[in-house]
């Protein structure tokens, strides 16, 4: 009894502490069963050029969308071909262009309309997606980058910091309720309001997937992965991008093991693909290294433009080879459960 006596107190101050900061719950990454990868495309507004050279269908389908921008065919798009939503979401209509808002102007909630519009959409889709917000973030070609290609600082509206406040008020207009409480977490956090009529915000089925470049470009400290994570909470997956044109497998090494083992998440490749030369050997060496990274449970192959697009398969026959022998394996997943 004296023990309890002296302990309650405490108990009494973490529960008003908690009570003063409105907990944002562990949310389920959707990822496969044990033992087993999703596989992914990314990009394209077919899926049959990748099934033909790849020989499998994709089980998540990523498609690249701007704030403001129409977002409806990707819905349909990978309905009709029976796979999962996934969502890029950027600030601009590709790289190097204007981008609509800044992550200063997101986080302050100029573009809240749109992600509780976005957010009423995926709710009806009754089915998991994956939302992975301003991929590439340490990419000077990205407008929502902190630096510019030549190293240069971009202004406090670019920064790591609001980036991060960025990301954090997606991450609670996207989870949803009522918007009574998701004003309060956002409160918490030095958030605005929710910038809509909005009473309630639907509550869909999503998982956030963070996923930086294993090294800046251009590669300088202020670019490194680890300046943009928001935190262990506000994450799902982590992942990066992978490209046979610059194969930085030490790089590769050592993004796994600090994010995707450090924070006990399961890991993707975002993005990745054959560019430039027909070189079997790295498509086998990476779907080697994936037999060895256990974490790894998604592989989203960017097809990128139509043929004769950069990535697509039919560029690259003996690595397609490669390809659609390694994803015959059943440990790759052609339909998500």
């Amino acid at each position: 009894m004296v023990i309890l006596r002296r302990l309650l107190p405490l108990l009494l101050a973490a529960a008003t502490l908690g009570a003063a900061l409105p907990a944002i719950a562990a949310a389920d990454p959707f990822a496969p069963p044990p033992g087993k990868v999703f596989n992914g495309l990314t990009a394209g507004f077919d899926t049959g050029d990748f099934q033909h050279y790849a020989g499998k269908r994709p089980a998540v389908w990523q498609h690249f969308i701007a704030w403001g921008g129409s977002y409806q065919y990707t819905i349909k798009n990978s309905a009709r071909a029976g796979a999962r939503l996934m969502l890029h979401i950027g600030t601009a209509r590709g790289q190097n262009m204007p981008e609509k808002y800044s992550p200063a102007e997101i986080a302050r909630g100029q573009g809240d309309q749109f992600l509780v519009n976005l957010t009423r959409d995926i709710a009806d889709v009754g089915a998991p997606v994956y939302i992975r917000l301003m991929g590439e973030m340490n990419n000077c070609d990205n407008a929502y980058a902190s630096h510019s290609c030549t190293g240069a600082r971009r202004d406090a509206d670019h920064s790591p910091a609001t980036f991060k406040k960025a990301w954090k008020r997606v991450h609670v207009i996207m989870h949803g309720g009522d918007v009574a409480a998701v004003n309060a977490k956002l409160a918490a956090r030095g958030l605005p309001a929710v910038q809509s009529g909005a009473q309630r915000i639907p509550e869909p089925q999503i998982a956030f997937v963070w996923a930086p470049m294993v090294g800046g470009s251009p590669n300088i400290a202020a670019l490194a992965p680890g300046r943009f994570w928001p935190g262990r909470r506000w994450v799902d997956w982590v992942g990066t991008s992978f490209y046979s044109r610059f194969p930085n497998w030490t790089g590769l090494d050592t993004f796994y093991r600090t994010w995707a083992v450090g924070k006990r998440k399961p890991f993707a490749f975002a993005e990745w693909a054959m560019w430039g030369a027909d070189t079997p050997s790295f498509a086998a060496r990476l779907f080697d290294w994936i037999a060895s990274h256990r974490r790894t449970k998604m592989v989203q192959y960017n097809q990128g433009r139509p043929s004769p697009g950069t990535f697509r398969l039919a560029n690259y026959p003996a690595s397609a080879r490669v390809i659609k022998r390694r994803l015959a394996a059943k440990r790759y997943l052609s339909k998500a459960p």
